[in-house]
C-alpha cells in the first residue's frame, strides 16, 4: 500500500511492526491515521491475518471510527479482526469462558443504579447504615479495589487497622458474593474477572496469547492498573505491541489512569522502539508555542514539542473574571458582539464549560442577553425510568436469578 502521504515519522510508526513499540502522539498529530494505516499495512504488506489482530481503543465511538477508516482503506471488511474497547473485548471473552472461575456465562451486566441497590442489600445484611456507609462512596472505593486488582481479601488484609475501611472491605466480599449468586458482574468486573480468568486457567491464556500476534492500544496513558495487567498477560507471547498515547493529555488519574503504565513502557519490555508524532495538524504554531511553555513545566513527561507548518494565527486572548457571574456576562458579551460585527449566526458559537455546574451562570447570562441556545448532555438514554424499567423485565426474563432486577 502507498504509505508517500505520511510524514517520516508517521511512516516510521507504521512500519515498524515487529517488537514493542511506543508511539507518542501529541495532539492533532495524526494518530488514528498511523493507527488504521498500520493495521492496514500488516494485512496487504505484511500477511498478517486479520484474526491475529487485536486493536484496543477507549470508547466505541473510537473504535467504530478505527474499523470503519481500516475497511476504507483495505476495501473490505474487518469482522474477523477484534477492533474493541477494553470492555467489549473482555466480554467477548467471559461470554466464552467465564464459566472456568464458577461464573454463569449468561451473566448480566449491571449498571451504577444496580449497583447502589445491591450495595444497600448488602448494608441491610450487615446492619450497616447507608447514612455512614453512603453507597456510591462505597461504589467508588469498590471499583478503586478492582482496577488495582485488589480482591476483597487482600483489600481486607491492607486495611484490617482501619475500621471504616475494613467495614467497606466486608461490603465488598458480600457484594461480590451476591453478584456471583445473581449471575451478574458490574462494569470493573469485565475487566478484572478476565484477570483472573487469564491468571487461573493457563490453557484460555494461551489460547488468546497464540491468536493475538500484533497487539494495539491506543490512549495508553489512561489505562488502569487493571488494563495495563491485561495487555500484558496477551503480549507475554509475541511481544508485538504497540501503544498509542501522550504523556500530556492523562486527566483521568482520579478513575484509576496510571500515567507511569506509558512512562514506564520501557521499562516493561526489551528493545522498546520509540516513535514521537509531533507535527500537529490542527493548530497554528501561536497556539502550540502557549501549550508547549504550559506544558513543558509537568515534571512526568517524556520530552516532545509541538509543531504546525500553520506559522500565521491570532494571538491568544485571556479574561481574567472575579466570579462566574462576570465570566459568563463576559461570553455573553463576546458572542452578542461577534455576531453583529462580522454578520455570524449563534449557531456558529459554541460554549464550552469544564464542569456541568457551571452551565447555570452560562444559561442566565445567555438568557438576560437575549440569546437562544441548546444544551447537549443531560439524562442519557439507557437511564431514563421508563428505559430502565423496560430493560430490568428483559434481564428477568433472561436471569430469573437476577432478583436485583426484578426490584427496579
Amino acid at each position: 500500500m502507498n504509505l508517500d502521504t505520511l510524514n517520516p515519522a508517521q511512516r516510521e510508526a507504521v512500519e515498524k511492526t515487529e517488537g514493542p513499540v511506543l508511539i507518542l502522539a501529541g495532539a492533532g498529530s495524526g494518530k488514528t491515521r498511523v493507527l488504521t494505516t498500520r493495521i492496514a499495512h500488516l494485512i496487504e504488506d505484511k500477511g498478517v491475518q486479520a484474526p491475529n489482530i487485536l486493536a484496543i481503543t477507549f470508547t466505541n465511538k473510537a473504535a467504530t471510527e478505527m474499523r470503519e477508516r481500516v475497511e476504507e482503506t483495505l476495501g473490505s471488511d474487518t469482522k474477523e479482526m477484534w477492533i474493541s474497547t477494553f470492555h467489549s473485548c473482555c466480554v467477548r471473552i467471559l461470554r466464552k469462558d467465564i464459566n472456568r472461575i464458577g461464573y454463569n456465562r449468561s451473566f448480566v451486566i449491571y449498571d451504577s443504579s444496580d449497583q447502589v441497590t445491591l450495595v444497600k442489600d448488602c448494608l441491610k445484611e450487615l446492619n450497616l447504615s447507608d447514612k455512614v456507609f453512603e453507597p456510591k462512596v462505597v461504589i467508588s472505593t469498590i471499583s478503586g479495589a478492582k482496577d488495582k486488582l485488589y480482591s476483597p481479601k487482600q483489600f481486607k488484609a491492607m486495611h484490617m487497622h482501619d475500621n471504616r475501611m475494613s467495614k467497606i472491605a466486608d461490603i465488598y466480599a458480600l457484594y461480590q458474593d451476591r453478584l456471583k449468586r445473581n449471575s451478574a458482574l458490574d462494569f470493573d468486573d469485565l475487566i478484572y474477572k478476565t484477570v483472573e480468568l487469564f491468571k487461573e486457567d493457563s490453557e484460555v491464556l494461551d489460547f488468546y496469547r497464540s491468536r493475538f500476534k500484533y497487539i494495539m492500544v491506543d490512549e495508553y496513558q489512561d489505562t488502569s492498573k487493571a488494563q495495563y495487567e491485561l495487555i500484558k498477560l496477551l503480549a507475554r507471547q509475541h511481544q508485538n505491541i504497540c501503544v498509542v498515547g501522550d504523556d500530556d493529555q492523562s486527566i483521568y488519574g482520579w478513575r484509576g489512569a496510571d500515567i507511569r503504565n506509558i512512562l514506564e513502557f520501557e521499562r516493561d519490555y526489551d528493545d522498546v522502539h520509540v516513535v514521537k508524532l509531533e507535527q500537529n495538524y490542527r493548530s497554528t504554531q501561536v497556539i502550540l508555542d502557549a501549550a508547549n511553555t504550559v506544558i513543558s513545566n509537568n515534571i512526568e513527561r517524556k520530552r516532545k514539542k509541538l509543531w504546525s507548518e500553520k506559522k500565521e494565527g491570532e494571538l491568544i486572548k485571556i479574561q481574567l473574571a472575579d466570579n462566574e457571574i462576570e465570566e459568563s456576562d463576559f461570553v455573553a458579551d463576546m458572542i452578542a458582539k461577534i455576531s453583529r460585527e462580522e454578520n455570524r449566526s449563534y449557531k456558529d458559537f459554541a460554549v464550552l464549560y469544564r464542569a456541568n455546574a457551571q452551565a447555570r451562570s452560562v444559561e442566565d447570562a445567555l438568557n438576560r442577553s437575549q440569546i437562544p441556545y441548546n444544551i447537549y448532555g443531560g439524562t442519557k438514554f439507557y437511564e431514563r425510568k421508563e428505559i430502565k424499567d423496560l430493560v430490568a423485565y428483559l434481564r428477568v426474563i433472561q436471569n430469573p436469578q437476577d432478583d436485583i432486577s426484578l426490584k427496579e
